[in-house]
């Protein structure tokens, strides 16, 4: 199995552009990807991304936000520090209930987009692993509606399986639009997909 993974980064096209480009994972260019067709970030945006280590996705959003943006990362795991001044961290389990609060004060306000990529550890047992990204993809949800401002999105990833559909229900009780989308930066084989949900009613 760590020969077949090690083969597998050797021949990743995504992993060895993120070495040249100086993105921190091959990740960046899922939501590179996805922000190109659908518009997802733009200059000035508050953005929170949670599940953010090792901060590919917190470059990216960099980036595009601009010195006039501001952007706040959390994990339970620690990343290395970045130099933008406008650029927050917060090392803290998604599922904390105190979460939103420390994020509406750290962030100034409430975000115009949530991201997460967010991910368990893999276990190899499907129904465990699809249980806990589900998990992990409510608490983005719970997470989105105390600290989003209406009209605002949320891109969050979750696997394919029995509890995907009920989710996806769920996302569009309080957002407009809702669908689901596969970047190729995925790996082909891999169970991952991503709600993209716009429109925030708000709350």
């Amino acid at each position: 199995m760590t020969r077949n993974w090690r083969l597998e980064r050797r021949q990743d096209h995504y992993y060895w552009r993120a070495k040249r480009e100086g993105y921190r994972s091959r990740a960046a260019y899922k939501l590179l990807e996805i922000h190109r067709k659908y518009g997802l970030l733009k200059p000035g945006f508050k953005v929170l991304d949670l599940g953010c280590s090792p901060g590919g996705w917190l470059q990216v959003a960099l980036n595009i936000v601009g010195p006039k943006g501001r952007v706040l990362g959390v994990d339970v795991n620690p990343i290395k520090p970045f130099k933008a001044e406008n650029l927050s961290f917060l090392q803290c389990d998604l599922r904390k209930p105190e979460l939103p609060s420390l994020i509406l004060k750290k962030l100034g306000g409430k975000a115009d987009v949530v991201l997460s990529d967010a991910s368990p550890n893999i276990s190899g047992v499907w129904e465990v692993d699809h249980a806990r990204q589900m998990e992990l993809a409510e608490a983005a949800y719970r997470t989105a509606l105390e600290t989003l401002k209406p009209g605002g999105s949320l891109l969050v990833k979750v696997f394919e399986g029995d509890l995907l559909e009920g989710f996806r229900k769920t996302l569009k009780e309080n957002f407009g639009k809702v669908r689901i989308v596969k970047p190729k930066a995925s790996r082909s084989r891999s169970a991952e997909v991503y709600l993209l949900a716009e429109g925030f009613k708000g709350g």
